[in-house]
């Protein structure tokens, strides 16, 4: 990399250390889940204009969604960064979204640092999206044209248990369940009543006898929204809500038809009526890894030491789901995760608490160090450029 780039990189994230860190506990310590992030949302923004980015709040129709924005040139490549910055009911940033915050402001902050020396020629976008655990923002974005409109290509950083790119991502679903049967009084007269638990139960029994006849790498999990409201009265609603996983998009289609019938099976036997009712904005997707860009970013964080497994063991190892996957299948992208000092699983008390920690900061700051030296790579590389052009089309093709 040109030495010059390198030391505005370094120098630029190394400046914004403490105010990272302060943003980082704000967010941490003061958790709001998807949808209501105005805390974070206002904290964010307001840092940005300081910065000199233009920002444009609630984006894409989302209140606490914000587009940040700078640019040197209508001409060059054009950059997105992701942050992220809700939080998980019962324990707040387990999954160390206020990392990811403050590694998309590291990053886009440093590339901006390049455009104004004109050291690269472009623009910079930061995106603010909201509700990853709920709603999933990102798909509304993408929806909107507010990625391919905007941006040449997407990167954004995961706190993890491990370093590592090519863990696959699942692509994700979200199905509501709803029977509805007759009440009747449980003793008295129970065989006046449809039974709408049991509907819900004979369902789940399906699901989990589906479980054998599936792939490995699908997942199907579920829980009981409404299992009636006394035991005395055979229930005559009963609810739940399901997500089901895939390898990819195309294999969790196929899958979400299995489950389906699961369902109205059980309407059947019971007499009950039965209403499903999928995510209404949309599945996620799973991610696209970018080749190029991956391996550009693990160079860069090889040569400050950071280990990684080969790519044959890491894809042996099936995670979690991210919106973020949408994104990746409109324009060239990677997701990497980076270890934050803990080898507990995201989504629990101790990954939480170690989100929080001075390790996990430090650790953050490496890695938007070394994804900002691959963003300018791309700017400066017009071989990385179209390799990583190439390897979107191909992928797109299978």
């Amino acid at each position: 990399m040109n030495a010059t780039v390198d030391k505005v990189i370094t120098e630029t994230i190394n400046g914004l250390d403490a105010e990272l860190r302060d943003i980082s506990l704000k967010i941490h310590d003061n958790p709001e889940l998807g949808e209501h992030e105005y805390q974070a949302s206002r904290l964010l923004t307001e840092y940005l204009e300081t910065k000199g980015f233009r920002v444009t709040r609630e984006a894409a129709g989302m209140p606490t969604a914000f587009i940040a924005e700078y640019s040197n040139s209508t001409e060059g490549r054009r950059v997105g960064f992701c942050s992220e910055f809700d939080a998980l009911p019962g324990v707040g940033h387990a999954c160390g979204h206020n990392l990811i915050a403050i590694s998309g402001l590291a990053c886009a902050i440093a590339t901006k640092a390049l455009l104004e020396r004109n050291l690269i020629k472009g623009s910079v976008v930061l995106y603010g999206t909201p509700a990853e655990e709920t709603t999933s923002g990102k798909i509304q974005f993408v929806q909107q044209n507010e990625i391919k409109s905007r941006v040449d290509f997407a990167m954004m950083l995961h706190p993890a248990p491990a370093n590592g790119v090519f863990a696959p991502l699942l692509a994700l679903d979200a199905l509501k369940v709803e029977f509805f049967g007759k009440a009747s009084h449980a003793g008295m007269k129970p065989w006046n009543g449809i039974n709408a638990l049991d509907a819900f139960m004979s369902g789940w029994n399906n699901i989990s006898m589906l479980r054998q006849q599936t792939l490995t790498t699908n997942r199907i999990h579920g829980i009981v929204l409404d299992g009636g409201k006394s035991p005395n009265v055979i229930p005559d609603y009963a609810a739940g809500k399901f997500y089901c996983r895939a390898l990819t998009h195309i294999q969790l289609e196929e899958l979400k038809v299995k489950v389906e019938n699961c369902f109205k099976a059980a309407a059947g036997a019971t007499g009950c009526q039965v209403k499903l009712t999928w995510a209404p904005y949309g599945a996620i997707e799973d991610v696209f890894q970018n080749d190029s860009l991956a391996y550009c970013f693990i160079d860069y964080m090889k040569q400050v030491g950071v280990p990684f497994l080969p790519r044959s063991e890491e894809e042996k190892v099936v995670s979690g789901t991210t919106d973020f996957g949408n994104i990746s299948n409109v324009v060239p992208a990677i997701h990497p995760g980076f270890y934050i000092g803990t080898e507990a699983a995201n989504h629990t008390k101790e990954f939480e608490k170690q989100a929080g920690t001075m390790t996990a900061h430090h650790y953050t700051i490496r890695a938007a160090m070394c994804m900002s030296r691959t963003a300018a790579t791309v700017f400066l590389d017009d071989a990385l450029y179209e390799r990583a052009i190439a390897d979107f089309k191909e992928g797109k093709s299978q």
